[in-house]
Protein backbone atom coordinates (compact mmCIF):
# COMPACT_ATOMS: atom_id res chain seq x y z
CA UNK A 1 0.00 0.00 0.00
CA UNK A 2 1.05 3.64 -0.57
CA UNK A 3 1.64 6.32 2.16
CA UNK A 4 0.78 8.58 -0.93
CA UNK A 5 -2.02 8.00 -3.32
CA UNK A 6 -1.26 8.53 -7.62
CA UNK A 7 -4.25 11.70 -7.44
CA UNK A 8 -1.99 13.19 -4.80
CA UNK A 9 0.91 12.71 -7.04
CA UNK A 10 -0.80 13.78 -10.30
CA UNK A 11 -1.92 16.96 -7.73
CA UNK A 12 1.65 18.22 -6.77
CA UNK A 13 2.69 18.33 -10.77
CA UNK A 14 -0.22 20.12 -11.91
CA UNK A 15 0.53 22.37 -9.68
CA UNK A 16 4.12 22.72 -10.00
CA UNK A 17 3.52 22.78 -13.66
CA UNK A 18 1.50 25.95 -13.02
CA UNK A 19 4.23 27.57 -11.16
CA UNK A 20 6.72 26.75 -13.81
CA UNK A 21 4.99 27.94 -16.50
CA UNK A 22 3.81 31.15 -14.52
CA UNK A 23 7.28 31.73 -14.21
CA UNK A 24 8.24 30.78 -17.56
CA UNK A 25 5.69 33.12 -19.19
CA UNK A 26 6.17 35.90 -17.22
CA UNK A 27 10.03 36.34 -17.68
CA UNK A 28 10.23 36.64 -21.89
CA UNK A 29 11.18 39.68 -23.07
CA UNK A 30 9.18 41.09 -25.66
CA UNK A 31 11.17 40.32 -28.41
CA UNK A 32 10.65 36.77 -28.11
CA UNK A 33 6.79 37.13 -27.62
CA UNK A 34 5.87 36.51 -30.94
CA UNK A 35 8.03 33.65 -31.98
CA UNK A 36 6.90 31.74 -28.46
CA UNK A 37 3.47 32.13 -29.46
CA UNK A 38 4.30 30.08 -32.67
CA UNK A 39 5.70 27.79 -30.97
CA UNK A 40 2.83 27.68 -28.51
CA UNK A 41 0.35 27.34 -31.36
CA UNK A 42 2.35 24.49 -32.55
CA UNK A 43 2.10 22.56 -29.33
CA UNK A 44 -1.72 23.37 -28.64
CA UNK A 45 -2.11 22.05 -32.29
CA UNK A 46 -0.53 18.54 -30.87
CA UNK A 47 -2.30 19.00 -27.54
CA UNK A 48 -5.83 18.73 -30.03
CA UNK A 49 -4.58 15.42 -31.96
CA UNK A 50 -3.86 14.04 -28.38
CA UNK A 51 -7.05 15.10 -26.51
CA UNK A 52 -8.80 13.78 -29.64
CA UNK A 53 -7.17 10.34 -29.50
CA UNK A 54 -7.79 10.22 -25.42
CA UNK A 55 -11.49 11.33 -26.50
CA UNK A 56 -11.92 8.42 -29.02
CA UNK A 57 -9.94 5.82 -26.71
CA UNK A 58 -12.43 6.05 -23.42
CA UNK A 59 -15.21 4.05 -22.44
CA UNK A 60 -16.68 6.27 -19.78
CA UNK A 61 -18.92 9.33 -20.56
CA UNK A 62 -16.56 11.33 -18.03
CA UNK A 63 -13.83 10.09 -20.49
CA UNK A 64 -14.89 11.42 -23.51
CA UNK A 65 -16.82 14.87 -21.91
CA UNK A 66 -13.54 15.65 -20.76
CA UNK A 67 -11.61 14.56 -23.78
CA UNK A 68 -14.12 16.85 -25.85
CA UNK A 69 -13.17 19.99 -23.31
CA UNK A 70 -9.93 19.59 -24.20
CA UNK A 71 -10.33 19.69 -27.79
CA UNK A 72 -12.23 23.27 -27.59
CA UNK A 73 -9.82 24.43 -25.05
CA UNK A 74 -7.03 24.06 -27.06
CA UNK A 75 -8.86 24.81 -30.32
CA UNK A 76 -9.42 28.01 -28.58
CA UNK A 77 -6.01 28.61 -27.34
CA UNK A 78 -4.54 28.18 -31.25
CA UNK A 79 -6.99 30.62 -32.65
CA UNK A 80 -6.28 32.94 -30.09
CA UNK A 81 -2.88 32.79 -30.24
CA UNK A 82 -2.61 32.92 -34.35
CA UNK A 83 -5.15 36.25 -33.37
CA UNK A 84 -2.71 37.45 -31.06
CA UNK A 85 0.60 36.82 -33.38
CA UNK A 86 -1.01 38.47 -36.49
CA UNK A 87 -1.97 41.37 -34.88
CA UNK A 88 1.73 42.01 -33.07
CA UNK A 89 3.43 41.46 -36.83
CA UNK A 90 1.22 43.81 -38.21
CA UNK A 91 2.97 46.23 -35.53
CA UNK A 92 6.38 45.79 -37.42
CA UNK A 93 4.97 46.75 -40.73
CA UNK A 94 5.83 49.83 -42.29
CA UNK A 95 3.12 52.23 -42.96
CA UNK A 96 2.94 54.22 -46.36
CA UNK A 97 4.78 57.89 -46.29
CA UNK A 98 2.25 60.62 -45.52
CA UNK A 99 2.12 62.08 -49.02
CA UNK A 100 1.57 58.82 -50.69
CA UNK A 101 -1.19 58.20 -48.07
CA UNK A 102 -3.03 61.69 -49.36
CA UNK A 103 -2.85 61.21 -53.41
CA UNK A 104 -4.69 56.96 -53.41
Amino acid sequence: MDLISDGIYNLIIFVLAIYVGYHVVWNVTPALHTPLMAVTNAISAIVIVGAMMAAALTETGLGKTMGTLAVALAAVNVFGGFMVTRRMLEMFKKKAPKAQAEKH
